[in-house]
């Protein structure tokens, strides 16, 4: 439904006094359609990821502006699209305040925020030594822009040194186009292009170049890290890079139709119990291109249709492990959405047509053939209850028969606010409760074994009735979403076994509080 005419003319007057304070940013539309053309793999998961798709459309020229754009809106999750021209640097990105944003000097700061697109635009958008932060939140695109030079040593530093990085139950980003680089390894001060760790699910990194790096990205900061993952990487070009192309501590990675070019050391690193799908890559000139490298903790993969082009291995070993010279598969992965996958004899062709900033955003056909991007069709944030997602109950609702499976539990989440405890989840007791460090979040309820679990009830704490909105309740282990809703109450779904089930709060008002997180057989 358009906003009345009233509405609109004071939302675009607004944002053009914010201009005219910040400098660098110009309204170019009160509505536009998000990112050219549309997702392929776990990003369109869980709802799928749209972006700013519906939202004001801003034009930046500088990080500050970047950071207006975003404290400018009237949420945390009002859907915007900053589109990106010219040299983004420490020189003009500042730390700016606002009840819609979380930002900081020196860096882009994307952090308890949603429903966001950044798109470069125009001559191009090049982030030089200042890397791109997405920090507790969901919903986000990056498309056509060029991040280089990002270190962690040296002068100046941004994002601990990682071009992209991700942490903290990060949700649905979709990163395209873009073309990611360093000009050498750990020594030279630079880390990761492309990081996730800390709970982050449902990526997407398509049509991109990783070049000139010690390490080209991770899933999993440590062994016990391991509740990433459903990371789709597809049409990338990986070149001159040593290690980490990537490597996967535990959870799911897909790897189709990309380009390695001297992978120096070691290349798909599956390891802590990860299971990556390797399928139509091109490799060449490199060794070590898949298998679990640097430790004991075995990774599994199943590895079809992939080209080896001078290729390497080295000799097993305690910590070595490599897949070749014979790349078996050590188990299966069933992949949960559409896709077609080019022919791995033209990946080298069709990437070097596709990937990369300043592409014209072209895409692959799925037969070899680069194409202009198709326009994705206009979708909702959140997904749509099914069939089996259950009408809200009260928020003081009557528990399910049987005992309460939380008690004696263990219990995660996303950042907590001051003062509050996850234990606070399970305690039973309805006076203490968490809260998460924003106006969304995710805890969830952990077994040491497979649980059966029917059914979930929340309750809020005293004062905070109503304040939780739109949330999902999520199999964290298979990373599929058992129910979504509006409010807290009774949550009822088919019963499902697993070690780890999350509650995930969407939207709110005000504080979002849980007394308690109780878990039923039923």
């Amino acid at each position: 439904m358009r906003q009345p005419v009233t509405r609109r003319l004071q939302a675009a007057l607004a944002t053009l006094a914010l201009a005219a304070a910040a400098g660098g940013i110009v309204l170019t539309a009160p509505e536009a359609s998000a990112a050219a053309g549309s997702a392929t793999g776990y990003a369109t998961q869980n709802g799928g990821t749209t972006g700013g798709a519906g939202g004001q459309t801003v034009r930046a020229t500088t990080g500050t502006a970047i950071h207006t754009a975003l404290c400018g809106r009237a949420s945390a999750a009002t859907p915007i699209v900053i589109e990106v021209e010219g040299t983004i640097n420490h020189g003009n990105t500042s730390k700016v305040s606002g009840g819609s944003c979380n930002t900081a000097d020196g860096v882009i700061e994307l952090k308890q925020i949603s429903n966001v697109t950044i798109v470069g635009v125009g001559g191009g958008a090049v982030f030089d030594q200042i890397g791109i932060h997405i920090r507790e939140s969901s919903n986000i695109i990056v498309q056509n822009v060029t991040v280089k030079n990002v270190k962690k040593s040296g002068s100046p530093t941004s994002n601990g040194g990682d071009a992209i990085g991700m942490e903290s139950g990060v949700r649905n980003v979709w990163v395209d186009h873009t073309t990611l680089e360093a000009s050498g390894g750990e020594s030279e001060g630079y880390d990761g292009l492309f990081d996730m760790k800390a709970d982050t699910r449902y990526v997407t990194l398509s049509y991109s170049i990783l070049r000139n790096s010690g390490r080209g990205g991770l899933v999993g900061s440590s062994e016990s890290d391991i509740s990433n993952g459903f990371v789709t990487y597809h049409h990338n070009l990986y070149e001159n890079i040593d290690s980490r192309a990537p490597l996967l501590r535990g959870g799911v990675g897909h790897m189709f139709n990309n380009h390695y070019v001297r992978l120096n050391s070691s290349g798909i690193n599956s390891r802590a119990g990860a299971r990556a799908k390797v399928e139509n890559n091109y490799f060449e000139d490199s060794k070590d291109v898949l298998g679990t490298f640097y430790t004991d903790a075995a990774g599994y993969w199943q590895a079809d249709g992939n080209t080896l082009d001078n290729v390497t291995w080295s000799s097993p070993g305690k910590d070595n492990n490599p897949a070749g010279p014979d790349m078996k598969s050590t188990t299966t992965v069933s992949i949960p959405y559409a896709y077609s996958p080019d022919a791995a004899g033209c990946v080298p062709d069709v990437v070097s047509r596709t990937a990369g900033a300043g592409k014209g955003l072209k895409v692959s056909d799925g037969n070899c053939t680069a194409q202009p991007p198709t326009e994705p069709t206009p979708g909702p944030t959140d997904p749509t209850p099914g069939p089996t997602d259950p009408t809200p109950g009260p928020t003081d609702p009557t528990p399910p028969g049987g005992a309460n499976l939380s008690i004696g539990a263990g219990s995660d989440g996303s950042s907590k606010a001051s003062g509050t405890s996850f234990g606070h989840l399970r305690d039973g007791d309805l006076n203490t409760y968490w809260s998460p460090a924003g106006s969304t979040g995710h805890a969830s309820i952990k077994w040491d074994s497979a649980t059966a679990v029917s059914s979930v009830v929340i309750r809020e704490a005293a004062g905070s009735a109503g304040s939780i909105g739109a949330w999902r309740l999520l199999d964290a282990d298979a990373g599929t979403v058992l129910a979504s809703g509006d409010g807290a109450g009774t949550i009822s779904f088919p019963r499902t076994t697993l070690r780890k089930i999350t509650f995930e709060i969407v939207s709110s008002t005000g504080s979002p509080r849980i007394a308690e997180y109780e878990t039923y057989a039923g």
